[in-house]
């Protein structure tokens, strides 16, 4: 357990909230949670991500210990104090918890010796013990796994991102259930009050426990009840094994292979989230751990009758599975007729992506192009899309299920579906006027 001492002292947040005391934590392998007052001197709490208080500290401050940070009115500092400071600091900064403009009035503050303020002995002392505790938080990148926790508000997961500038999506939590990193990424699983178990990697989440039949139901069937009788599905990426169980109801699928990159991802699905990672115990699956692009380059022209790429985000280890290159190894294992359905972001977020995206497959594939949608309430803007695209041969007409799975799901008496049937798979096509017109459409 950790203890939290609060040195008399005022910091100011990026939102101008003013906090009271700066907190050291001893012995802590967590970042805490700091409940905000407002901006007088008063009280500050501090919590663990699941909320529960740990402490709660009061100070009292004269009105020039409150100015020292809060104002210009800040006593002349020798460079080499603020430096230091700043230094011992740094995790602070890199959370977003104290911006660098405040670092040194919080140098200020302590080394002023104004009434309220500890001495810098005091300082240095409890200083240390902020400094050695946190060695573990230095070592995780801003913006990714805990550092996304947010600093703004006790508690609380953040999801932010340069793909969606100047917003934020978060969740409460409950518990911590694994941290680590991967020659890859990032990979975090928490406890939430409303979704159930999360999963994210680099500080983007991946699934919910809530939300994920959405997802995994439709970027399945839409290809795969689009073409009669698919018997080898290849999947890139979908460690989490939600994409095997949706392939697994296909009685007429023979072939389930699957690549993907991170093994960390699939042993933290089956600990984490037995009831989507059951896929993997399908006996027609086949996985293969490493590169999707670089296994593709093995397989045979024309050998899967459809191939689901269940990315994350164009950027890290995925980006290049957004590109042309990637695009025309998969028009090249495709049977003549065969299908592809790939992740393609958000209609509110990413027309653009969504554009590059587009205009790249249909000049790869020589079928149909289209792009459908759903909803997933966890995912940035709620919703997330799918671009779909045959190979020249049989027609394939996506707007329209040929290859109905309710019937399948009742005789195989599997988990009842929660999301898909045909009449989502058909309006998953329907886009705004504002979609129609990007795509030309």
């Amino acid at each position: 357990m950790w203890k939290a001492v609060c040195s008399p002292a005022k910091f100011t947040l990026e939102n101008n909230v003013a906090l009271v005391g700066v907190l050291f934590l001893r012995g802590s392998s967590s970042i805490p949670s700091i409940s905000h007052t407002p901006p007088y001197p008063g009280h500050t709490a501090v919590s663990t991500f699941g909320g529960d208080k740990k402490a709660a500290l009061t100070s009292s401050f004269s009105r020039h210990s409150y100015l020292a940070c809060s104002s210009s009115l800040l006593p002349a500092l020798p460079s080499s104090v603020v430096t230091a400071v700043s230094k011992s600091l740094s995790p602070l900064r890199s959370y977003g918890i104290v911006s660098d403009t405040r670092l040194s009035s919080v140098a200020a503050t302590f080394y002023s010796g104004a009434p309220g303020c500890c001495t810098s002995n005091v300082f240095r002392k409890e200083l240390s013990c902020f400094s050695s505790s946190t060695s573990r938080m230095e070592g995780l990148k801003p913006g990714t796994g805990r550092a996304n926790f947010s600093s703004i508000l006790p508690g609380w997961f953040s999801e932010r991102s340069p793909m969606w500038p100047g917003e934020a999506h978060s969740f409460e939590v409950k518990e911590i259930l694994f941290e680590g990193k991967s020659d890859y990424q990032d990979v975090l699983v928490f406890q939430s009050t409303t979704y159930g178990k999360v999963l994210v990697l680099d500080g983007i989440i991946q699934v919910t426990e809530r939300d994920e039949c959405s997802y995994q139901e439709m970027i399945t069937h839409l290809p795969l009840c689009s073409i009669k009788n698919p018997q080898k599905v290849l999947v890139i990426g979908g460690g989490d094994g939600g994409v095997l169980r949706e392939v697994a109801r296909h009685k007429s699928v023979k072939q389930i292979d699957i690549c993907e990159i991170d093994q960390m991802v699939i042993d933290v699905a089956k600990k984490f989230f037995p009831h989507i990672a059951v896929g993997f115990d399908d006996p027609r699956v086949k996985l293969f751990v490493g590169d999707g692009a670089q296994f593709l380059k093995g397989v045979p022209d024309g050998f899967y009758d459809a191939v689901i790429v269940d990315s994350s985000d164009p950027i890290g280890p995925a980006k290049q599975l957004f590109e042309t290159p990637f695009f025309e190894s998969l028009a090249r294992v495709l049977c003549p007729g065969g299908v592809v359905c790939t992740q393609a972001e958000s209609l509110w977020l990413h027309m653009h992506i969504i554009k590059d995206i587009f205009t790249s497959c249909k000049k790869t594939f020589k079928g149909s192009v289209n792009y459908a949608w759903t909803s997933v309430p966890s995912y940035p803007s709620g919703i997330i899309g799918f671009m779909l695209c045959s190979t020249e041969g049989p027609p394939v007409n996506f707007h329209e299920p040929i290859n109905p799975i309710e019937k399948a799901v009742t005789d195989m008496n599997c988990r009842p579906l929660k999301f898909y049937n045909s009449e989502m798979h058909s309006a998953a096509f329907c886009l705004p006027q504002f979609a129609r017109e990007a795509l030309d459409l």
